[in-house]
């Protein structure tokens, strides 16, 4: 039979229809007496399938609309009443557009592994960064789930990007949520849309106000976005978000720095479990995704695939491989394909501050009371407070100062006079010794405009720098007399600086690292705190770093000199840390700690490609804590952390084992190894390889030789006079400037506001297909002039709204169910037919574009027959007419054989897909939960497993067009159908 969907009411049981309804975008349906075209359709718990559409027919044409199947009729057009009607359009260019548009819109299979759109982004060519995209499509897991660890700045924001794109272009991308620190929001938006063409609306802290005043009272304000991008810190409030959240299902979700995570029972993690079960596709990234235990790990892999891991406390690198994907800079894929293209790094430049004479009397005050030289008690009741005084006054004398009246006020309120006394008075004594302190009076401020005057740090110049420390109140001090010492006067004094710092809104942050990151802007230095240590590029337009204080961690060394030693850094990054030293004996000074720490780090970055598990703790705060206990027990810095990579704690040795397979030789690849090992080929599920390569080859049918042959031609066909009604004009290097119509503003609307605004957008759109001149455009965005990061001119690829736009005119260009007829070089009538297997959820599982001919003959390799038949931009339409009737009356058994054919190499198609889910069933079935709740779990992920193969149905049907013999043509010039199918 051929399938032919209605709605539940013409079926008269909702339950059985809802597993039948198929609407795959592209096609035509009717609801309300109005044609609709369907652009996505996911089934619901309540209300049956969801279907959105965008109007064809007169009255709705262009408006968008989302429809219920359990609340309206929705009928899917029977294709065997097709209309074939004429083409009068030179060289049958509207044909041609129409089964373009068709090929475009139809989403690519679930069996397609392979990368469809790799090749067509703002990107550089570089495999490593395919692979994340290539392990989510691999079918190794039940749905596109992984964690992307790699190490700080190999480009995990592009890898995300590659990989949303694919999930578009398969139709698993309409409705994505990515969840970021409140700083990297506006860059990771920018990215996305610069590079890729996916918009993302910012719904911060003011976005989401600005929402909720235009939106009616009470509507989900997740529901009026298709694609968003929230701050975790405003997300995570989830009395005020989670009843909306819990109410809406999205087809992809991504959470930049994951390991904030992890805690149990914290607003992030609730925010998490609430997403991760709503969400199809799920992509965590992270540089540190590890805080040591593992059971901590195993539930944030758990978010991912419940059922990966059986053992929280006891588990292998094999049992996540599927899930799990990290490099590092020195990894052998990475270090070959980024030669030339990454400047290297040199080592932390400790530069040694002697103390001045009032340092030095703290020095000698901090030695005598607090850390006592001899080994004495020291005055403090709190083991550890000594060191954050010291680590406070290795920061700066602002600093000490805070710390010490915070902890005066701490004593005072306790009201234990007795108690109490000594360490009052101790600390009391250094409120004297610091009380007039001034830049003067230290030795680091000194050598720190020593250094920056000496790497060119002035009025006149353009060098940039960052300056890092962990102390709000060594930054705001530094802002006051900085700027004058470094000669800048007046306006410039204000202008030639900037503080971030975690007390700043989202806004504050995301405005500070735009500005650094402009050529044009005035700011020269940008002083820090470790806010920016996670995620932030400011590499841009500086390679010049500093460290004013040194954290007593290898894993936040390494994160902030990441923020200008990352992918795309032309020069080679240099690092400085000053290191105040003392005469004073005894004295705990930068060189017992800072200075050895930054050997270590330097030493771990060139051996193993990150410091990350030289501790084996896998968190900057675990680091701190342990080395501050290792040095009161009266270990040197190396004997701390060599100490417990040795075992020499008690429990460390099975951590260590366990901890190796993940984070151990990241540089090579295990799986590779192991394979070759045992004398077998790598499995399909790694992240290395789909069995078919990274290049795009013939994974996307196509009738057009490019995306712009075809938008060149759908803009003759449209817009015939598209250079008056849309201003049009073009220019030799391929830039289109024209007016946007009032339809294709209704799309813009999901673009960057910030974008819409500075480049006035609603007035004149800029595009190309020139990649380098969109390179160049973007690299403008940043140079000096510039005062917006957007680049005014945007690349067009297949999903940039433009692109979509002119595809979805294109397709209703014919009316209701029409199929064009177009004469070609075959011998007999051959008719264009697409069919359409589906899985439970409504995606494709099996796409076949077919020529079938009135005999039965079928081939099923539609783009190849098209070219043999001569259908292109050179062929001539001779507008001969051709009678309908007796073709149309063929097509109910045109349909029959294109069904028949189907039916017969449905299980040789539908195997690859069956074999992997039976897989996943078998482990599940292998995973035992003791609970209710693991039980729930395994029969939920048992049904996506059965909801993942093809139905039981037949394949949708669709006549998109018939090809006919020239009569004027000599017989040898058309060639009969092959009926032995190109490709099974």
């Amino acid at each position: 039979m051929t399938a032919v969907q209605t709605s539940p009411e013409q079926h008269g049981d909702a339950s059985d229809a809802a597993g039948q309804e198929q609407f795959p975008a592209g096609a035509q349906v009717l609801v309300r007496d109005e044609v609709w075209l369907v652009r996505n359709a996911v089934p619901t718990a309540d209300d049956g399938t969801r279907v959105e559409v965008v109007g064809v027919s007169d009255f709705v044409r262009d408006q968008e609309a989302v429809f219920f199947t359990g609340l309206d009729t929705v009928e899917l057009i029977d294709p065997r009443d097709t209309r074939l009607i004429a083409d009068d359009s030179p060289t049958y260019r509207r044909s041609r557009l129409f089964l373009e548009a068709v090929l475009r819109r139809t989403a690519l299979p679930q069996s397609e592994r392979r990368l469809a759109l790799a090749d067509s982004f703002l990107l550089d060519p570089l495999p490593y960064q395919r692979r994340p995209a290539e392990l989510a499509l691999s079918g190794a897991n039940l749905r596109p789930r992984l964690l992307i660890a790699d190490v700080v700045g190999l480009g995990k924001t592009l890898e995300i990007g590659l990989t949303l794109a694919e999930l578009i272009r398969r139709g698993r991308g309409e409705r994505i949520l990515v969840v970021t620190p409140q700083h990297v929001l506006e860059q990771f938006q920018h990215e996305l849309w610069t590079r890729f063409a996916i918009p993302l609306v910012r719904l911060d802290s003011v976005g989401i106000e600005r929402i909720q005043r235009e939106i009616p009272a009470g509507r989900n304000p997740f529901t009026y976005f298709k694609r968003v991008i929230v701050s975790i810190d405003t997300l995570k409030n989830t009395d005020q978000y989670r009843h909306h959240l819990e109410q809406i299902r999205w087809d992809a979700v991504v959470i930049d720095e994951s390991h904030n995570l992890i805690n149990r029972g914290s607003l992030r993690n609730q925010l998490a479990q609430t997403l991760a079960p709503r969400t199809d596709a799920l992509i965590l990234a992270s540089a540190t995704p590890h805080n040591g235990d593992a059971r901590s790990f195993a539930e944030l892999i758990a978010l991912l695939d419940p059922a990966a891991i059986r053992d929280p406390e006891n588990y292998r690198a094999e049992d996540i491989e599927h899930l799990f994907i990290r490099r590092t800079k020195v990894s052998t894929e990475v270090r070959e394909q980024m030669k030339g293209q990454w400047a290297d790094r040199g080592p932390s430049q400790a530069v040694h501050c002697p103390a001045t004479p009032a340092e030095e009397r703290i020095f000698e005050e901090l030695a005598a009371v607090w850390l006592p030289r001899d080994g004495s008690p020291s005055v403090s009741s709190v083991p550890l407070f000594p060191y954050t005084l010291l680590k406070s006054f290795l920061s700066s004398h602002a600093a000490l100062k805070a710390t010490v009246n915070a902890r005066i006020k701490t004593l005072e309120k306790k009201n234990e006079p007795r108690a109490t006394a000594a360490e009052l008075a101790a600390l009391r004594r250094l409120v004297e010794l610091t009380a007039d302190l001034t830049e003067a009076d230290s030795a680091k401020f000194a050598a720190l405009v020593e250094q920056l005057k000496g790497i060119g740090v002035g009025p006149s110049s353009d060098t940039r720098v960052v300056v890092f420390s962990e102390r709000v109140q060594t930054l705001e001090w530094l802002a006051t007399v900085l700027p004058a010492a470094l000669g800048f006067r007046g306006r410039t004094a204000k202008d030639c600086l900037r503080v971030m710092h975690g007390g700043l809104s989202d806004e504050q942050q995301m405005r500070v690292v735009e500005e650094f990151g402009l050529a044009g802007a005035p700011v020269r230095v940008l002083l820090t705190g470790d806010v920016a240590s996670e995620g932030v590029n400011l590499h841009r337009q500086c390679h010049q770093l500093v460290h004013y204080d040194v954290p007593w961690s290898l894993i936040r060394i390494e994160q902030r000199n990441g923020r200008i030693d990352r992918y795309g850094q032309a020069r080679p990054p240099q690092f400085r840390a000053l290191i105040l030293t003392s005469g004073t004996e005894g004295a705990k000074d930068d060189t017992l700690v800072s200075e050895r720490l930054l050997e270590r780090e330097d030493q771990a970055h060139r051996s193993l490609g990150t410091a990350e598990a030289v501790t084996g703790l896998y968190r900057a705060e675990a680091e701190e804590k342990s080395l501050i206990q290792d040095l009161l027990r009266g270990r040197t810095v190396d004997e701390s952390l060599d100490g417990r990579r040795s075992g020499e704690d008690a429990g460390t040795d099975a951590m260590d084992d366990f901890l190796a397979d993940f984070f151990g030789a990241v540089g090579d690849e295990p799986q590779a190894e192991a394979a070759e090992a045992g004398g077998q080929s790598v499995p399909e599920t790694t992240g290395g390889a789909t069995g078919a390569g990274t290049g795009t080859g013939s994974v996307l049918p196509r009738l057009f030789d490019s995306t712009a042959h075809f938008l060149d031609e759908a803009l003759r066909e449209v817009y015939p006079d598209a250079r008056d009604r849309l201003d049009l004009d073009r220019d030799e290097q391929g830039l289109l400037s024209f007016r946007p119509p009032a339809d294709l503003l209704h799309r813009l609307k999901a673009l960057p506001m910030d974008y819409l605004r500075e480049q006035r957008l609603r007035e004149r759109l800029l595009v190309t297909f020139n990649r380098r001149l969109a390179q160049q455009s973007l690299q403008r965005a940043r140079e000096a002039g510039s005062t917006s990061s957007w680049p005014e001119i945007s690349l067009l690829t297949d999903l940039h709204p433009v692109v979509e736009w002119l595809t979805d005119k294109v397709l209703v260009r014919l009316g209701r169910q029409e199929a064009p007829m177009i004469t070609a070089e075959v011998a007999e009538p051959t008719y264009l037919v697409q069919g359409v297997y589906s899985n439970a959820l409504g995606r494709p599982t099996v796409v076949k574009w077919m020529g079938v001919t009135r005999s039965g003959a079928v081939d099923d390799d539609m783009v190849s027959l098209l070219r043999r038949s001569g259908v292109g931009p050179t062929m001539a339409n001779k507008l001969r007419h051709r009678d309908p009737a007796p073709l149309a009356a063929a097509i109910p058994a045109v349909l029959e054989a294109a069904e028949a054919f189907m039916e017969r190499h449905r299980d040789a198609w539908d195997r690859p897909l069956r074999e992997s889910i039976e897989r996943h069933k078998l482990r599940l079935g292998d995973w035992e939960q003791p609970t209710l709740a693991g039980e729930h779990t395994k029969r939920r992920l048992t049904d996506l497993a059965d909801d993942l193969l093809t139905t039981g149905q037949g394949p949708m049907l669709r006549v998109l067009a018939v090809l006919l013999p020239d009569p004027d043509a000599p017989p040898a010039a058309s060639a009969p159908l092959s009926a032995t199918p190109a490709a099974l």
